[in-house]
């Protein structure tokens, strides 16, 4: 069953919020951290299947690991990566040359 587009973003949008509520917390916020990333690696995972998903997963823990990064909103830009930026390079036609003799 596919999941709608609409429904990745929002998710995405809540999965990036809930990542950055640990900048609000003090002194606690960081370790929660060690908590959230292994989830937030799964969660990638499995909205994003296959090469891209796994590489996804890997940057989403890295981010939500590393002090300092947790306001870069990586379930967002992999969902506009995927169903913005990703689309409209597939759309474009391609251009085929055919010299006739």
């Amino acid at each position: 069953m596919k999941i709608p587009k609409k429904k990745i973003l929002l998710k995405s949008l809540m999965y990036d919020g809930l990542g950055m509520l640990s900048v609000a917390i003090p002194l606690i916020g960081p370790f929660l951290d060690f908590l959230w990333a292994p989830y937030a690696a799964g969660k990638m995972s499995q909205m994003y299947p296959g090469k891209k998903g796994k590489i996804a997963s890997i940057l989403v823990f890295l981010e939500e690991i590393l002090p300092g990064t947790d306001v870069i909103p990586t379930f967002t830009l992999m969902y506009i990566y995927t169903y913005i930026w990703k689309q409209s390079k597939a759309s474009q036609p391609r251009i085929i040359e055919v010299e006739s003799y």
